[in-house]
């Protein structure tokens, strides 16, 4: 909520290049947020071999939502490319691990412990896969 306080400021003030910033810082918070979500989801059900109408759901929308912030309106381009997308996936990532060692098996697992359960590259090449247009989810 500060972060939109700051923007009205800057706004009001006529610093457009200053809302930009927090603009982008907006939009790569939720970005990211939305990446570990979706990481999360994607890390449980590869370390424990099953998936939930749950972890189903949160996934869908997870790739909904980083798919429409990276839409350019009407344009039908994109704000990332799939380098970047990537980039961002791997940031996530270490987020993710620790939030599924709470997750997994009712927290059995250390964050250093699932990580080696699981497949990273598999796991951020699946993310990328889901949320590029035109790939079926």
């Amino acid at each position: 909520m500060e972060e939109l306080l700051t923007l009205k400021d800057l706004l009001v003030k006529g610093d457009v290049q200053g809302a930009l910033i927090i603009v982008e810082e907006l939009t790569e918070m939720s970005r990211n947020d939305n990446a570990v979500i979706l990481l999360l989801h994607l890390i449980k059900q590869q370390a424990e071999n099953r998936t939930t109408c749950s972890w189903e759901v949160s996934i869908r929308n997870s790739v909904r939502e980083i798919q429409r912030e990276n839409k350019r309106g009407k344009a039908g381009s994109y704000y990332l490319t799939p380098e970047e997308l990537l980039e961002i996936l791997g940031e996530a990532y270490l987020n993710a691990i620790d939030e599924a060692s709470l997750e997994v098996e009712e927290g059995r697992y250390e964050a250093q412990e699932l990580e080696k359960l699981v497949n990273r590259e598999q796991i951020i090449n699946r993310a990328l896969t889901l949320i590029l247009p035109g790939e079926s989810n």
